[in-house]
């Protein structure tokens, strides 16, 4: 798309995701075995032929600015393309961003270089993908000031986004931000709709609301709560529904800034038929893919008791990971992983570098980085057990470990002798 620029938000705490963004920020969580988080709206950037980006960061960014360096420094800046991370710079006073147009505003001297003529805003912590050119191609044939993408949720979800009131024309008449009370949809008393945090602003429109906004002593410098209800009414706000290009109907979007359901999302790729499509060639998620050897399978003594079994099912298994006679199902091991003898893994998300002694047990459990777990140890079957390791688990009895987690060489299983 010509004279567009996208701003990527990646600046949340991401405290509802800890213990996985104790040391990270939350668009740089590992997703899928071999991408970041970010790595979906960067593709999908990509993909749309939007090749100007500014990525926005704050807290905990080291590893975020480490990946988008290694995994997004293809293109050729003297095109005009870039993808570019952009620290707190504090130009206009000494405090963090104060809010997503806070954020914004902060950045706006490297915005006002780009002279571009609509600007595309993005979270950097959705899973999903989407043509946003033709958000733009739309956005621009309406000659709105401003479109937000949106698709419809539960009335219970919609306590957590942005909810918006539309006539047929999908002109917005109505936004409220996290309302304790969504209001439905016409006609569907049990859904409502929700704002994606996807949106496109006329460039010199949206630089000017946001020269405005920074006066404003009372504002929470939002887009959400203060800019997008202020400018209803008085300029034209209209709705983008959201269609996946793999299912039509079928809507995939996910918000996975809850531990729970960044873990529901990671099962979703697991499943027989996922609504999150990996393998379209025609819409490549990229990512940082160093050297490794392809995954191996190795050990079928059936016949043994206990049997001693190196296999996967309905699973993912990234390159360099060895499945040395352990049983991983339903699960997601990232690279570099090893999954020992007579182990069994089920329902869980293991990142790089885990190690699964022999004889462990590991289910409906995400585990981070580098954690070596002793053999004949059981996690996720006890939740009193594994919060007296010191390990996070969530109200619906999922359990995780944090990253480099040392367990003192503790087990709590059978050990066979030369096993």
């Amino acid at each position: 798309m010509h004279k567009v620029l996208t701003l990527i938000l990646a600046g949340g705490k991401g405290t509802r995701l800890e213990p996985l963004t104790n040391d990270r920020a939350k668009p740089a969580v590992p997703f899928g075995g071999a991408f970041r988080v970010i790595d979906f709206p960067l593709s999908n950037c990509i993909n749309s032929g939007l090749r100007q980006v500014l990525v926005m960061t704050q807290y905990k960014a080291a590893s975020l600015a480490r990946h988008i360096h290694q995994a997004w420094h293809f293109l050729c800046r003297e095109l005009g393309e870039f993808i570019d991370v952009l620290p707190p710079q504090q130009r206009l006073g000494e405090h963090w961003y104060r809010g997503t147009a806070d954020a914004v505003y902060q950045n706006i001297y490297t915005i006002e270089q780009c002279n571009s003529q609509d600007i595309l805003i993005l979270s950097g912590d959705h899973i999903y993908k989407m043509d946003y050119s033709q958000m733009l191609r739309e956005h621009r044939e309406s000659d709105a000031d401003c479109t937000i993408a949106c698709l419809p949720v539960s009335l219970e979800e919609g306590k957590s986004f942005g909810v918006m009131g539309i006539d047929s024309q999908f002109q917005v008449h109505q936004f409220q931000e996290k309302p304790a009370e969504p209001f439905s949809l016409p006609g569907d008393p049990n859904r409502c709709l929700a704002s994606m945090g996807v949106y496109v602003f006329k460039a010199s429109f949206l630089l000017n609301e946001l020269c405005r906004e920074a006066t404003n002593p009372t504002s929470s410098h939002d887009f959400g709560k203060d800019i997008i209800p202020r400018i209803i009414g008085s300029h034209t706000v209209r709705a983008y529904p959201f269609q996946d290009r793999n299912t039509g109907d079928e809507l995939y979007w996910r918000d996975v800034g809850t531990l729970d359901s960044y873990y529901e999302a990671q099962m979703d790729l697991v499943s027989v038929d996922p609504k999150l499509n990996m393998y379209d060639a025609t819409w490549p998620i990229r990512g940082d893919h160093p050297p490794l050897p392809p995954p191996k399978f190795v050990f079928a003594s059936f016949d043994s008791e206990p049997r001693r079994v190196g296999h996967a099912l309905d699973s993912i298994v990234c390159p360099g990971s060895i499945i040395s006679g352990g049983e991983v199902t339903q699960s997601i091991i990232s690279s570099n992983v090893r999954v020992n003898s007579y182990s069994q893994v089920h329902a869980s998300v293991l990142f790089d570098h885990v190690n699964v002694g022999r004889h462990a047990r590991v289910r409906r459990a995400i585990i981070d980085k580098g954690v070596q777990i002793p053999p004949g140890m059981s996690i996720g079957f006890d939740p009193d057990e594994d919060r007296s390791r010191g390990l996070t688990v969530t109200e619906s009895g999922l359990t995780i470990v944090p990253k480099w987690h040392r367990f003192d060489h503790e087990s709590n299983g059978p050990i066979s002798n030369g096993q």
